[in-house]
């Protein structure tokens, strides 16, 4: 009746994850219980688990990615820690299948549960209201995205307290994945969850590619949108283009291992290879779907921070399609050393290094941005400024590693590691950090704190230098990856070095906390009545701080690039007209929340082969998808003297 699963399952002899998941469910049960006991839960049903409105599905999208980059930290500090002392005959205190369970929960929560969830969170927020609009396309579209992504979320970390996770790495390469070699369900869980949440993350792309092409304010073509929206379009193109790849890839695997099929077994006439080829097809675009909204963050807080335009904004646009084209023709760099061949290598090589013009061309329109204006050197510009410095090292070592020989020698090392993290860590997080610092004030109507903000800068900064850079020297000196264990001694003092500088990270994070709760407790003495406190360029500071569930109460009419940014300074309004009569609004919806329940339900029955549970799981999801078809009642309507109520409300800044 329950499949595979029984109490064994549960890591009773494993007393690391046990105590964790304890604490966990501790931790879990105290906030239920704080919530039940302040009776919060009817307004959380109401105005966020079943919230339809971007901007709340936003905010909810980047307070799961720091829950999960705390969580993806927690496996990354016990790596350092591990490789810090597992020396010379010194074994360490992490056992290798508890050790090789890490590292592959470390990279699939960071790239799928962190960075994707981040930049989406990021665009959810920002792109209506850059776009002068009321919504994205499809609103209960977009809570099912969000709510599938938390689904695969908590499959992920189920398996922490029951079963166990894929010990393959974060991209569970075959042979090793298949049933032959991985027999548990940690490879199960992994597969069911990102089929899950990258169903969620493929919707979000078809939402909000139509929102930036069909939904604009007056006005606005496409050569005035701004270069966060542009970055945007560019990477939910990609997630349009590449996820369902992922999709197809992770279909055939999971019929290898559940029904016998052979797609990538070698001995039964399957190719192993085709799957790093379709993988990275989708792995690399996927790079570039993280990093482009980063870009566009970048251009946001450096032209708003230099008060000045963003230098060169149509070659902005050019590098940014360029990027998203010439990301699909570099993939097979990811495995020069498989044995594709010279001229093969030698093509993904040049196209690699190509692929790194438009990426320089943007550091220098920042540069110029930069120049000669009259610089505030805020935390956000701190993060880009961070990010310009650490970004162009880890491109170096890319271009490095995109010439084949180098590559055979460096693959497999340290040194790779050191170059991803180089890219991702100073180009997407700190992208994120600074996104987050940014619209924090436009989504809760204060500033955070900026004492704080700078320590956990620094604390990122100077951390990720210590951490990585002795990675590049340990993989010169031939440490691999993956391994958990290293018998020459003269490795220890570099990997201590590391070791020390994830200790510093986490004192970054730990600023981060402080400064959202010594904001909050503060927030009334750092309250911004203008809607507008770093003096923005684009529309999305020109409404409320936090804006009404309507956004603008008239669309804005537009004329030009920064529009905001030429009508307050023209002394101008930026919209014309009488408030419309009512506005309508989507109603809030329990889909997408009903549905990630009924997908988690499925997930974990077909994780343990409970089938019957499976079906009902399958069918409760196509019920309710079916049910919110045939709804009229769709719509809620605003009325004009709850408008008036709001403007009278509001304080706008004069001028």
């Amino acid at each position: 009746m329950f499949g595979k699963l029984s109490l064994a399952a549960i890591p009773w002899n494993q007393p690391i994850p046990l105590i964790t998941s304890a604490v966990i469910i501790v931790l879990l049960a105290a906030i239920l219980g704080l919530v039940t006991y302040k009776g919060w839960w009817t307004y959380l049903w109401r105005e966020w688990l079943t919230s339809t409105d971007h901007k709340r599905i936003g905010v909810m999208y980047v307070v799961l990615a720091l829950v999960m980059l705390i969580r993806g930290f927690s496996d990354a500090i016990m790596m350092r820690s591990q490789l810090a002392v597992a020396a010379g005959t010194a074994a360490g205190y992490l056992p290798p299948e508890h050790y090789d369970q890490i590292f592959s929960a470390h990279g699939t929560i960071m790239i799928f549960f962190v960075a994707m969830t981040f930049v989406i969170g990021l665009m959810n927020f920002a792109v209506p209201l850059q776009l002068g609009v009321r919504d994205v396309a499809f609103p209960v579209l977009n809570s099912v995205s969000f709510w599938l992504t938390a689904a695969g979320v908590l499959l992920v970390n189920v398996s922490l307290v029951i079963g166990e996770f894929a010990r393959t790495g974060w991209l569970v390469y075959p042979p090793l994945s298949e049933i032959a070699y991985s027999p548990g369900v940690g490879v199960d869980y992994y597969l069911w969850s990102l089929q899950i949440s990258g169903l969620g993350t493929l919707l979000a792309g078809i939402n909000f590619t139509t929102t930036i092409l069909k939904l604009r304010a007056p006005g606005m073509s496409y050569s005035r949108m701004p270069i966060f929206c542009w970055t945007a379009l560019a990477s939910n193109l990609l997630i349009v283009a590449a996820f369902p790849i992922l999709t197809a890839t992770f279909a055939m695997l999971l019929l290898d291992r559940y029904l016998g099929f052979h797609f990538f077994t070698n001995e039964a006439g399957g190719n192993p290879m085709m799957y790093i080829n379709l993988i990275w097809a989708w792995g690399h675009p996927e790079v570039y779907i993280l990093i482009l909204p980063a870009f566009g963050v970048f251009s946001e807080v450096i032209a708003t921070f230099s008060g000045k335009p963003l230098f060169g904004h149509r070659s902005m646009v050019i590098a940014t399609m360029a990027i998203c084209m010439l990301s699909f023709m570099v993939w097979l760099h990811h495995f020069f050393t498989m044995g594709a061949g010279a001229n093969v290598n030698a093509f993904f090589g040049i196209m690699t290094m190509i692929i790194a013009v438009p990426t320089g061309v943007k550091v220098f329109n920042w540069l110029f941005t930069l120049y000669w204006g009259e610089v505030r050197f805020t935390s956000p510009v701190y993060w880009s400024l961070g990010f310009m410095v650490t970004f162009v090292i880890g491109g170096m070592t890319g271009v490095l590693l995109a010439i084949p020989p180098a590559d055979f020698v460096l693959h497999n090392s340290l040194f790779l590691v050191a170059h991803f993290h180089n890219v991702i860590i100073g180009g997407v997080v700190f992208g994120a950090m600074a996104g987050y610092t940014y619209w924090f004030p436009k989504a809760f109507g204060f500033t955070l704190d900026e004492r704080l903000g700078k320590a956990a800068f620094w604390c990122w900064f100077i951390g990720f230098y210590l951490a990585f850079m002795p990675l590049y020297v340990l993989g010169l000196m031939g440490a691999t990856r993956r391994m958990q264990h290293y018998s020459d001694t003269s490795w220890q003092p570099l990997m201590l070095v590391a070791f020390a500088g994830a200790i510093v990270i986490l004192a970054g994070m730990s600023f981060t906390i402080a400064q959202l709760i010594y904001s909050i407790k503060t927030r009334e003495r750092r309250r911004d009545t203008t809607g507008d406190p770093w003096n923005g360029r684009t529309l999305e500071w020109s409404t409320a701080s936090p804006p009404p569930p309507w956004n603008f109460t008239v669309l804005p009419q537009v004329s030009g690039i920064d529009e905001f940014w030429r009508m307050k300074h023209a002394g101008k309004k930026l919209t014309s007209g009488a408030p419309p009569p009512s506005i309508h609004l989507p109603r809030s919806s329990s889909l997408g929340f009903l549905t990630a329940f009924c997908a988690v339900i499925f997930g974990f029955a077909a994780i343990w082969h409970i089938w019957w549970l499976a079906i009902l799981g399958l069918l409760g999801a196509i019920a309710l998808t079916l049910n919110h078809s045939w709804r009229l009642d769709t719509e809620v309507r605003v009325s004009a003297k709850e408008i008036a109520e709001f403007e009278t409300r509001r304080k706008v800044k004069p001028g």
